[in-house]
């Protein structure tokens, strides 16, 4: 059998304010837009802009996070997968929506382009968890940091 990847990474800004709810079962989903843009010059020499809407999705201790400390108009990183949900409307109709699952997210700045001063906390480490005395570091297997300033240098924009 052949390998397949499902993965996504975006970096854009917020469209609306994060929105935080329960399952049944007590997980936590948050849910929020990130708009996306991508610029080039047509044969004429035209300067053109698209915009991409995003939805994505974010679960457990993750969707608490982005609740917490999103923003609309905040730029951020998301990686994750895509995944398409279906199901039947009220008046019967078929509905489908394709959606990001972020299984990271990182802040790289404040509304109005202020850049944060401290690194946004992680899945592993909020405030919340953190020992009053001294704050540690736990690593998280697999991953590594992602420098803000290097991402932008490899965005096209």
């Amino acid at each position: 059998m052949a390998k397949s990847i499902n993965m996504v990474v975006i970096l854009g800004n917020l469209t609306r304010a994060p929105e935080l709810r329960y399952t049944p079962a007590g997980h936590a989903v948050c849910s929020f837009g990130v708009a996306t843009n991508r610029m080039w010059k047509t044969a004429e020499g035209d300067r053109r802009d698209e915009v991409e809407f995003h939805n994505v999705v974010a679960w457990n201790k993750l969707a608490e996070i982005c609740s917490q400390y999103l923003v609309k108009g905040q730029k951020v990183y998301i990686q994750g997968r895509l995944q398409t949900r279906t199901w039947e409307g009220k008046d019967g109709v078929r509905r489908s929506r394709t959606e990001i699952v972020a299984d990271d997210m990182v802040m790289l700045n404040r509304p109005g382009g202020a850049p944060h001063s401290t690194p946004a906390p992680t899945v592993e480490e909020t405030p919340a968890e953190q020992p009053a005395e001294e704050p540690v570091e736990k690593p998280v297997e697999g991953k590594e940091d992602v420098d803000p300033e290097e991402v932008k240098k490899k965005m096209p924009f």
